[in-house]
């Protein structure tokens, strides 16, 4: 499989690349929207940075650096979500947005895919300098169980690792 190249067009990142839909059937990277391969912030980056995929604004082609600096121009956590998204993707998980339940991302168990199996997890990412109430937490939680998905919080250190916490309902 070649580089796959995929175009930005003002915030939308697609590829009507046939190894783009290869790649989205063996390893759900992004997500078929007509006749092009749609791809989120956190996956073109991994896909750049991986080597995987060239990324082209116009005619330019971006470096992971310059891709960096325009995603952050589009989405201020990028530097909180890129590396949860990272970190899970290099686990073997299969990771996709969550804007519909409000959270940073769903997660899916090894070896699931989306449409196949429902996702287990979904992640809140923060900052370890970050804070919440306890009302946020508990609306957190809310939100992962009337989904039916584990809660998953994905806490980002000074260095870009990431530490994970799920939280379940327990019946005493």
């Amino acid at each position: 499989m070649e580089n796959i190249a995929a175009h930005l067009m003002g915030t939308s990142i697609s590829s009507n690349s046939p190894d783009a839909f290869s790649l989205y059937r063996k390893s759900s990277f992004g997500e078929p929207v007509g006749e092009k391969i749609q791809y989120s912030l956190p996956e073109i980056m991994f896909l750049v940075e991986k080597g995987k995929v060239k990324l082209f604004d116009k005619r330019k082609e971006l470096s992971f650096k310059e891709l960096s600096k325009k995603a952050y121009s589009i989405d201020k956590r990028i530097g909180i979500k890129y590396p949860v998204f990272k970190s899970l993707r290099e686990k073997g998980y299969v990771v996709k947005t969550a804007l519909k339940f409000g959270a940073d991302f769903r997660i899916y168990e090894k070896g699931s895919k989306p449409g196949e199996k429902h996702a287990k997890w979904i992640v809140f990412a923060d900052h370890e300098s970050g804070r919440f109430t306890w009302h946020e937490f508990s609306a957190k939680n809310r939100v992962a169980h009337s989904t039916k998905k584990n809660l998953l919080l994905a806490i980002v250190d000074e260095e870009g690792d990431v530490s994970y916490y799920e939280v379940k309902w327990v019946k005493p």
